[in-house]
């Protein structure tokens, strides 16, 4: 018998939750994320040849000479703004609507984002994403990591995602992956999270339990329309979803 979908609370406002998250290390994962979503925008035409640093040392290059356009970016569920920070550092053609649901999240990503002094590329923005106040096809790219398994529907957040982002814009998804069964999930647990805080463990035990399956995302998917041909398992406990709007 699968694994059952087991939700958790949509948000994690308390300070206890807000600061054990922000001391978490995600760097290498966060680094992996901007890396493909980089990528994905070059294949996709929407960045010129040059016009980005796809080093994994972003002191290499800070910014980056060219004549191309800002892009801009909305990034759903960005807790303390850890990826659009990256994003900002690895290219100044970004420019970065930063949002989450959580006030908390978002009071420390503001004195991140201030001591990285990317202000002028990061604007944070306390909004629902099942609700976005922003007009259609705003957006030349709509990114999100890990928001949706902290969902009951979120299917609603992809359909806002696709509203918001513009035509041939792109949608980049990435996800924890729900585990197939009890053995599986502890198994992550002690892979990735043995030397975190209890609450740490706590909290990526009760996200993998959220998560969504294959099939699970496969089906919202259809239900919107949408090609899977973009939906991939990309390693043992994510799933990325890469395609653009038509």
């Amino acid at each position: 018998m699968s694994l059952p979908r087991t939700l958790e609370p949509e948000l994690m406002d308390s300070r206890e939750e807000v600061w054990a998250y922000d001391a978490m290390d995600h760097r290498d994962v966060n680094r992996v994320f901007v890396n493909d979503f980089l990528e994905a925008l070059q294949a996709a035409g929407l960045f010129s040849e040059g016009s980005l640093c796809l080093t994994t040392r972003p002191d290499d290059a800070r910014f980056v000479d060219c004549d191309a356009a800002t892009i801009r970016i909305v990034d759903l569920g960005t807790a303390t703004a850890q990826i659009p920070i990256e994003l900002a550092q690895r290219s100044r053609l970004l420019q970065i609507m930063a949002i989450d649901f959580a006030a908390g999240m978002l009071d420390v990503a503001m004195m991140n984002v201030d001591a990285a002094g990317l202000r002028d590329q990061i604007q944070l923005d306390c909004v629902d994403a099942k609700h976005l106040p922003y007009t259609d096809g705003m957006f030349d790219g709509t990114i999100s990591n890990s928001l949706l398994h902290h969902l009951e529907h979120p299917h609603t957040v992809i359909a806002e995602a696709i509203r918001v982002t513009r035509k041939h814009g792109l949608l980049f998804f990435r996800d924890l992956l729900r585990p197939s069964d009890q053995a599986s999930l502890e198994s992550l647990v002690q892979t990735y999270a043995a030397d975190a805080s209890p609450l740490a463990r706590l909290l990526f035990t009760n996200s993998l339990h959220a998560s969504l399956s294959m099939d699970d995302i496969s089906d919202i998917l259809k239900s919107l329309d949408l090609p899977c041909s973009g939906l991939h398992q990309t390693t043992d406990r994510h799933w990325t979803l890469s395609i653009r709007r038509t």
